[in-house]
């Protein structure tokens, strides 16, 4: 009879379904060979998948950092004195990093610190007036400052209005200087509220176009230019003590100064107006009688005929005719005129006639008799220089 524990033990039964300690060692062995390239696998499969996450970080980064790293190595500022020709505008009000960024965006600076730092180092960045410059493009931030440190490179829409001009002459000055058309300020004068007109002046802006040398800001409209004419006018009737409710009175005969009497005489040429208003019973019977309104109300410059004259009758501007003063100003009166008007010359007279066209002479008088006098001095000059007084009378 055999021995089921011997048998297991001598020929290795497993009937029972375990297997002995070498039985099992030994499919163990069996095993192991074929699992081990399976983890290498793994393992060379996730080393690949971080390396490239780390490759594709490196490149993110490189690509962010590459400009912020190749500006800290490279300069700033263009090397040489630049080429070609480019215009920039510098704006009233405009900052130092304002003026950078124009040159920057025009290509005449490398970059707004560059400019930033040659303005830093001269302290002549601070006085750099508004106007167009004429600069070269890819030029050093040092080169272009002293271009705009320099007055003599500034180009501003300068104009010259002079004394006594009437609107449309003034229109025609501005738009010679700056290039504007005149039918652009012909529109821009419709808008009273726009211009700042006070209502006194019933959408008139003639006699409120001060007459002064301007620099306009670049580009400026024929709207912004009148108004800063009509503030100035406004400045200076101020200055002269006169009340805004006066401001239109004082305007007119302002401007009647303006276009009868030389600088010397403005103040008694203004009496004489006053005079004439204050005594409508007077020698003038309350008419003004002044030749430039007549010119006005025309619209021609220089000695009038008698035809001329005639033909202006029924014109509400004509003082031969209609009493009292005109309905508004008939030109820009300068800040003489308008002083003259404020606070006229003491004195009687109710006449003056100029006895000399060429050095402005004039006399007053305070009747008709001596008026007559100097009319007969006047007139003995005009035969002696007829063509100077051709059509006068």
């Amino acid at each position: 009879m055999t021995n089921p524990h011997l048998e297991h033990s001598i020929f290795g039964g497993h009937e029972d379904g375990h297997g002995s300690p070498s039985d099992i060692r030994s499919r163990s062995d069996r095993r192991r060979p074929g699992r081990r390239p399976r983890r290498r696998g793994r393992r060379f499969g996730c080393l690949f998948v971080a390396l490239a996450i780390v490759a594709g970080a490196a490149f993110a980064a490189y690509t962010v950092l590459r400009p912020v790293v190749d500006g800290f190595f490279a300069s700033n500022d263009y090397p040489g004195p630049g080429t070609g020709e480019v215009q920039v505008v510098v704006n009233d009000g405009d900052t130092g990093r304002t003026i950078g960024a124009a040159l920057q965006k025009a290509d005449v600076v490398k970059s707004v610190k560059a400019y930033l730092d040659a303005a830093a180092a001269d302290p002549r960045s601070a006085a750099i007036q508004p106007g167009s410059y004429t600069m070269r493009k890819q030029m050093t931030a040092k080169a272009a400052l002293a271009i705009l440190v320099d007055s003599k490179n500034r180009v501003v829409p300068r104009v010259t209005v002079r004394e006594g001009l009437w609107k449309s002459e003034v229109f025609a000055a501005l738009s010679k200087g700056t290039g504007v058309p005149v039918a652009d300020y012909i529109a821009a004068a419709k808008d009273a509220q726009a211009l700042g007109l006070p209502a006194a002046a019933k959408g008139n802006v003639e006699g409120y176009l001060y007459p002064a040398t301007y620099e306009f800001p670049v580009k400026a409209t024929a709207a912004q230019q009148l108004k800063i004419m009509v503030a100035q006018a406004l400045a200076e009737l101020q200055k002269a003590g006169v009340a805004e409710a006066d401001y239109q009175r004082t305007l007119i005969v302002a401007s009647i100064v303006e276009g009868e009497a030389g600088v010397a005489d403005r103040g008694k040429v203004a009496r004489v107006v006053e005079n004439r208003l204050d005594n409508p019973r007077g020698p003038t019977v309350g008419l003004l009688q002044m030749d430039s309104t007549v010119n006005f109300a025309l619209q021609k410059r220089g000695n009038l005929t008698k035809p001329q004259y005639d033909s202006a009758k029924s014109n509400p501007y004509d003082t031969y005719t209609h009493k009292g003063l005109p309905p508004g100003p008939i030109s820009s009166p300068g800040a003489k005129a308008i002083e003259a008007a404020a606070h006229p010359t003491p004195g009687p007279w109710f006449y003056f006639v100029t006895v000399n066209y060429d050095t402005g002479e004039t006399l007053f008088a305070t009747t008709q008799a001596e008026h007559d006098r100097n009319n007969a001095q006047r007139q003995a000059w005009c035969d002696a220089n007829k063509p100077k007084c051709e059509g006068g009378g």
